[in-house]
């Protein structure tokens, strides 16, 4: 019991810690418990630890580690993806031979089919081309999106590759390239995810997430049916056993205990996966409700950021007219997407609308915006054509003569009624 216990509280904390790590700067939890213990973790623990060692050894050891942290975070090195891979090989070596012996005919192919996907969608979110923006195909990554003037402006030079920062585009310090509809760098798979290979990505998500569910369910199945062959009275529910009158709680934990170092690689490893799973769903639901919403990572931190000048009092929007003159010279005059920006939202440091003598887009008056459902995103058409973006990004491209499709714009229409 000591040995499970301790499996299951370093798997629960590493789990936590993961958590903590891939969530803990999201808008939605920034005056958490969450957030504090991320900043906990990567700010003020840090922060001390260099203020010890400048005291201790003039900084020595902190640049080391600092170098040695800068090469794992900010270069792009296939390390991680490396253990990627070793947890998901050894996990399944771990687990197979004590496993497939006992699967029958479907669960054997349904879960051959659940251990390949993850390894195909692996590969081709590493290895395909993230949306690389380079001199030839400038112009047409200019004309996928238009820019809204809230958190994509025309004008604005990526000054490393010096070529003009298409909309939704950001450059990647890693990657050291400008990425075209850029969601986040992940270093799982030691590649960004952008427009070329974000169905990938959610895909290898999706993929993981049904292959450690699956080996859950089906761990917890085998151990559950050996359990009960050796101790009838045993469930896996402790208020259903012992015949329907209840199992004590200590009791029911010693069989687990039996029953998990009985086959003690499968148990650790459906133990590993059964903490995970939560996790993998998690950023999965995550990454589904951005394509529900129509952003990206990167955009939702931008949100973030704009939620709090809002609540400060500090943002302010006018409309744009839609016959507007655009200059070639910064932005596309035609874009494929179906719709074109209506409001500038901008910035004061005093609180007050921008003056008149301004030289900013948009006509009319400035209105305050307290909150970000006052402001329309460009770029959500709704949750069918969001997901078409995602998954067949070149399939909206469109003719210039082609206007937006009539079922397109009753969806846009409603989700502006919604709103």
């Amino acid at each position: 019991m000591v040995s499970l216990t301790t499996v299951a509280l370093v798997v629960a904390g590493i789990t936590f810690m993961t958590f903590v790590t891939f969530f803990g700067r999201l808008p939605a939890l920034r005056r958490t418990p969450i957030a504090w213990l991320h900043r906990f973790i990567w700010v003020y623990f840090p922060n001390a630890l260099l203020s010890l060692d400048q005291r201790l050894t003039a900084g020595r050891v902190t640049s080391a580690c600092s170098r040695f942290g800068n090469y794992l975070m900010y270069e792009r090195h296939p390390t991680v993806l490396i253990f990627f891979i070793l947890l998901l090989t050894i996990g399944e070596y771990l687990y197979l031979p004590t496993a497939w012996p006992q699967l029958g005919p479907l669960q054997k192919t349904t879960g051959a089919i659940a251990i390949i996907l993850p390894y195909i969608f692996l590969y081709l979110a590493a290895f395909t081309d993230p949306g690389f923006i380079t001199p030839a195909n400038h112009a047409r990554e200019m004309e996928r999106y238009p820019y809204d003037f809230s958190l994509f402006h025309p004008g604005i030079a990526c000054r490393t590759c010096n070529l003009l920062k298409p909309a939704r585009s950001k450059h990647c310090s890693v990657c050291r390239r400008c990425i075209a509809k850029l969601d986040h760098h992940c270093i799982f798979i030691n590649n960004c995810v952008g427009v070329g290979n974000h169905h990938y990505f959610v895909l290898l998500l999706l993929s993981t997430a049904v292959l450690t569910t699956y080996g859950t369910v089906l761990g917890i199945h085998l151990m559950a049916t050996k359990m009960r062959a050796h101790f009838p009275y045993w469930s896996l529910l402790p208020w259903h056993g012992n015949g329907g009158a209840g199992l004590p709680l200590h009791d029911w934990l010693v069989i687990w205990g039996w029953g998990m170092q009985d086959g003690v690689s499968m148990g650790a490893v459906t133990l590993l996966t059964l903490m995970t799973s939560p996790l993998v769903w998690g950023l999965l639901g995550y990454h589904l409700w951005l394509v529900y919403c129509g952003t990206t990572t990167n955009e939702s931190m931008k949100w973030g950021d704009w939620q709090a000048e809002m609540s400060d009092g500090y943002a302010f929007k006018r409309r744009i007219p839609a016959d507007r003159a655009k200059d070639s010279r910064i932005e596309p005059v035609w874009t494929r997407w179906p719709a074109d920006a209506e409001q500038i939202l901008v910035r004061t440091e005093d609180g007050k609308p921008p003056r008149a003598d301004l030289d900013i887009a948009g006509v009319g008056e400035w209105e305050p915006v307290w909150r970000l459902k006052d402001v329309e995103n460009l770029y959500d058409l709704g949750f069918l054509d969001n997901l078409i973006d995602v998954f067949f990004p070149d399939y909206m491209f469109r003719d210039p003569q082609t206007p937006m499709s009539e079922g397109r714009a009753r969806r846009r229409k409603k989700r502006r009624q919604r709103s």
